[in-house]
């Protein structure tokens, strides 16, 4: 039974789930909008939130915590020096989820991950 398990699984083993997520999370901190699947989204708005939430403490702990998620240097700089000041007083929902219509090829429904 899979009751009160909340990890989203997308149909991968748990090492590439995890690249997913990590690759999906750094393009919307340095794109700050990408189109992806629906439950791909859904997937990874917590991460990027949590990454936003972490960069606002401005110390070298918070420096670490985003180099083990983010993949490039120049994201973790983006997310500390030019997200984490624009929501300083924004208490959470940093992102949002505007669907755009369904793939041609699965009829997968497509959405955009971006900034508010």
């Amino acid at each position: 039974m899979r009751h009160r398990k909340k990890t989203v699984i997308l149909g991968r083993e748990k090492g590439p789930r995890t690249a997913l997520l990590r690759n999906l999370a750094t393009s919307v901190v340095l794109f700050e909008r990408v189109q992806t699947t629906r439950a791909k989204a859904k997937a990874v708005q917590p991460l990027v939130e949590r990454l936003v939430t972490v960069a606002k403490n401005k110390n070298a702990s918070a420096r670490r915590e985003l180099n083990k998620i983010l993949t490039t240097r120049g994201a973790v700089l983006k997310v500390t020096g030019e997200l984490a000041p624009r929501y300083e007083k924004r208490a959470g929902g940093y992102t949002r989820i505007t669907r755009l219509g369904f793939r041609k090829g699965d009829a997968a429904e497509i959405v955009q991950l971006e900034f508010v």
